[in-house]
C-alpha cells in the first residue's frame, strides 16, 4: 500500500462534518479500495469550540484556513466554506497554485470561476474535482466526465434545487399558495432565511452552468444563464396545469440550437407522466439526452450532509487512486467561447393565465388581439361563476394554452395583454415543456 493521501479540509458545516464522520467510519474499506489510506491531518473553521459531533482528536487545527494550502504535510484541500469570492477562492487558488489537489462543493465558485481555476490546476497537473457542487448524491458530474464520453449530447434537462421542488410538491398536495409553504420550508430548514438564492433560480443556474460546459464542451458561462424563479407561480397556475395534465417545475435547461448553446431556469408545465413530472419533495433529478444512450435520467437527494458528504468522498476517492482528469472533460485550451443565440429565438408552447373584465365581447377582443399577434390557441379554460366568485371581484379567470410560437411574440403578448381594456393585472406566462422530456 503507498503512502497516505494527506487532506485537510476547511469548513466544517453540515457537509465538512458529514465528510469527517465517512472517514472515520470507512476508512479501511477506503484505504482498501483506493490502495492507499486517506488521512485527514488538519481542519479550520471559524469556530474550534463547537459541537459537532466528530472527534477531531490527532487532527491539527488552523485558525487560518490558507494554512491549508501552505502546509508541506498536506496533499489535497477540501474546500467546504461555499461562495464565489472571498476566502474560498483565495483558498482555491492558493491551494492550486502550491501544487496541491482541491475538491469542493462549491458550485457557485465553479460556476463563476471554472474555467480559469481549471486552467490553473491543469498547469499545475492537480486534480479539481467538484462532484457535491452539483445535484448532492447524484453522480451527475462523474457520468458526464466519465461515462458519457461516447456521445454527443443533445440537451439536459435538470430538477436541480430541492426547495423549489419540495415548495411546488407542497402547493400541488395542499392546495396552499407560495408564501405559505415557503414559510414551511424555512422553519424546516429547507429554506434559508433569505431564500432568494434558491427560489429565485439562482442556485439552480449555477449548477446548470457547470452541466452546461460538461456537456458542449464550452467554457462556464454563469452569466448568460437566462433566470426566473418561482415566486409567481400560485396555487391556481398548479390546478389549472394538473387540469391540463401537467405538473410545475422549476427546470434546468441547456441544449444545443442553431448558433450555439442556450441555457435556461424557469418554472415550466411538464407532463405528468414523465420522469421529472414524478420528481418530488427536496429530490433533484438530471435528465441527459445523448446520441448514443438516448435519454439517460438520474434521481436522488440534491443535499443533506449524507448525500452532499458522499459525492465529496467520491471525489476524494478518485485523486487516491490517482485519477487526475481535466475538470471539464476537455484540456481548459480546448474549451470553447461559449455562443449566445437570444432567448427571443426559443420556441415552446405556452400556458397563459389572466383575469377578464366580465362584460360582452371581451373574450372575443382577447382572442382577435392574440390572433393579430400571431399567437394560435389549442385549449382555451375560462371559469365563469365560479371562477369570478373565486377572484373576489367579479373577474373571470381564464386560461389558454398556446400552440408552438417563440418567446419574442409571447413577450409582446404580454405586454399587449397587460394594456389591454378586456384584461385586468398582468398575466402569468409559463413555458410548456414536454419534447424532450417523453
Amino acid at each position: 500500500m503507498t503512502k497516505a493521501l494527506r487532506i485537510g479540509i476547511a469548513g466544517l458545516g453540515t457537509v465538512g462534518a458529514g465528510v469527517v464522520k465517512i472517514l472515520a467510519a470507512r476508512g479501511d474499506y477506503l484505504a482498501a479500495a483506493c490502495g492507499r489510506p486517506i488521512e485527514l491531518v488538519a481542519v479550520s473553521a471559524r469556530n474550534s469550540n463547537k459541537d459537532r459531533g466528530i472527534d477531531l482528536s490527532g487532527v491539527r487545527w488552523e485558525s487560518d484556513p490558507m494554512a491549508l494550502a501552505r502546509a508541506d504535510d498536506i496533499d489535497l484541500v477540501a474546500e467546504l466554506i461555499g461562495g464565489s469570492e472571498g476566502v474560498a477562492r483565495e483558498l482555491v487558488e492558493a491551494a492550486l497554485k502550491a501544487g496541491k489537489h482541491v475538491v469542493t462543493a462549491n458550485k457557485a465558485l465553479i460556476a463563476h470561476h471554472g474555467t480559469a481555476l481549471a486552467r490553473l490546476a491543469e498547469e499545475k497537473g492537480v486534480a479539481l474535482n467538484y462532484e457535491a457542487a452539483v445535484a448532492g448524491g447524484i453522480p451527475i458530474v462523474k457520468t458526464m466526465r466519465e461515462s458519457l464520453a461516447g456521445n454527443e449530447i443533445r440537451s439536459i434537462h435538470g430538477i436541480l434545487n430541492g426547495t423549489c421542488n419540495y415548495i411546488l410538491t407542497e402547493m400541488e398536495t395542499t392546495g396552499r399558495d407560495f408564501a405559505d409553504v415557503l414559510k414551511d420550508a424555512q422553519d424546516l430548514g429547507y429554506a434559508e432565511a433569505d431564500p432568494t438564492f434558491d427560489v429565485g433560480g439562482i442556485d439552480a443556474a449555477h449548477k446548470l452552468a457547470i452541466l452546461a460546459s460538461l456537456a458542449f464542451g464550452t467554457e462556464v458561462d454563469f452569466a448568460n444563464v437566462h433566470i426566473e424563479g418561482i415566486e409567481k407561480i400560485s396555487a391556481t397556475d398548479i390546478a389549472f396545469a394538473r387540469e391540463f395534465g401537467f405538473k410545475v417545475k422549476l427546470l434546468a435547461i441547456a441544449e444545443k440550437v442553431d448558433g450555439g448553446v442556450v441555457q435556461r431556469v424557469h418554472p415550466a408545465l411538464v407532463p405528468e407522466g414523465t420522469p421529472l413530472a414524478a420528481v418530488s419533495g427536496v429530490y433533484n433529478a438530471v435528465a441527459v439526452d445523448g446520441d448514443r444512450v438516448g435519454h439517460l435520467v438520474l434521481e436522488g437527494r440534491g443535499a443533506g450532509e449524507g448525500p452532499t458528504a458522499s459525492a465529496v468522498l467520491s471525489d476524494l476517492a478518485d485523486i487516491a487512486r490517482g485519477l487526475i482528469l481535466p475538470p471539464f472533460i476537455l484540456p481548459a485550451k480546448k474549451l470553447k467561447a461559449p455562443a449566445k443565440p437570444a432567448m427571443d429565438t426559443h420556441k415552446s408552447s405556452f400556458y397563459l393565465r389572466f383575469l377578464a373584465v366580465d362584460r360582452a365581447g371581451s373574450m372575443a377582443a382577447i382572442t382577435q388581439a392574440l390572433a393579430q399577434a400571431s399567437v394560435s390557441i389549442e385549449r382555451i379554460v375560462q371559469r365563469g361563476e365560479a371562477g369570478k366568485k373565486a377572484s373576489g371581484d367579479g373577474r373571470l379567470p381564464v386560461v389558454f394554452i398556446t400552440h408552438e410560437t417563440d418567446e419574442g411574440t409571447m413577450a409582446r403578448v404580454r405586454a399587449l395583454l397587460a394594456e389591454h381594456e378586456d384584461v385586468a393585472g398582468t398575466p402569468q406566462v409559463v413555458r410548456i415543456e414536454d419534447g424532450e422530456l417523453r
